[in-house]
């Protein structure tokens, strides 16, 4: 059987590293030594299916599916045994000097920079859910393709892969932050709702809960229905006009005095909102009251 062995380096510079590894051998199972350097982040982009990786100096075994990726750090050099059970082993290597990501982060620069080269350090990035490594993004495919048919050489070469990297990086680390929103899903209603409560008077919208919370406005509006079984806007409404029943029965304050109380800017709005929820308009509540 005809076997195909192809170790490309694909691009080096003094901090960056990058190896396109495939190989076929249709008779045993594809195996290969993945190298990491002293003090190197690794992106690691498992390319065939069934991988396995087994790393003897920690006793640490893994096992990819197909378009899995890992964020490692390793502190010293290392080396690791991948294989797989099919005829092929394919996986692309993006090698980065620590003190290259360090200058890059900049973590002196403020807490989330420190935060996120901590995560990195700590090889938080392996794994987005429990026992699962994180999915290659349609974005991260695009990347490498680029990266591995671009022509040019020299410095264009050297700012573009740059550039391609650094937006790996952001791919990840936004993946690696949805995983933890997804986490704490089950406290966002109770978030939410603390915020509303305290905040219904004022003008308030979604896109600023958003925001605030730090979830998108989908998410939010899907995950509050589910938990109260009403959407935001409504809660929102029925706080208000909640809120005008009590103000009514006081009659030194005015309509619009009470609308903009409740956090109505105009007083149409008001008056249109409390007639549909109290069948009357404020007016002739308060009069009907005494």
């Amino acid at each position: 059987m005809k076997k195909q062995n192809t170790r490309g380096l694909i691009f080096t510079s003094d901090d960056i590293e990058i190896v396109m590894y495939e190989k076929t051998d249709k008779e045993n199972f594809g195996k290969a030594i993945f190298l990491e350097g002293k003090s190197s982040f690794n992106l690691l982009f498992l390319l065939s299916p069934n991988i396995r990786l087994n790393a003897d100096d920690c006793g640490t075994q893994f096992k990819f599916q197909k378009n899995k990726y890992i964020l490692h750090y390793s502190p010293e050099k290392s080396q690791a045994e991948l294989s797989t059970t099919h005829d092929t082993l394919k996986y692309f290597q993006i090698q980065i000097r620590y003190q290259y990501i360090f200058n890059l982060i900049n973590p002196q620069a403020n807490r989330e920079s420190a935060e996120i080269l901590k995560q990195m350090i700590n090889n938080q990035y392996i794994f987005l859910h429990k026992e699962t490594p994180p999915d290659m993004t349609v974005e991260m495919h695009m990347i490498i393709h680029e990266i591995m048919s671009y022509y040019r050489k020299g410095v264009m070469q050297k700012l573009f892969v740059e550039a391609k990297i650094i937006k790996l990086l952001i791919l990840v680390f936004e993946q690696f932050k949805e995983k933890n929103t997804t986490e704490d899903l089950s406290e966002t209603p109770l978030i939410i709702k603390k915020f509303i409560d305290e905040n219904f008077h004022r003008n308030l919208k979604i896109e600023e809960i958003s925001k605030i919370v730090g979830i998108n406005e989908t998410k939010i509006r899907k995950e509050f229905k589910t938990h109260y079984h009403t959407t935001i806007i409504d809660y929102i409404s029925e706080l208000r006009m909640l809120k005008a029943k009590k103000l009514i029965i006081n009659k030194n304050l005015m309509i619009k005095e009470i609308a903009i109380d409740c956090g109505y800017e105009y007083v149409q709005n008001f008056t249109r909102a409390f007639k549909k929820k109290f069948g009357v308009s404020p007016e002739k509540l308060r009069t009907s009251s005494f």
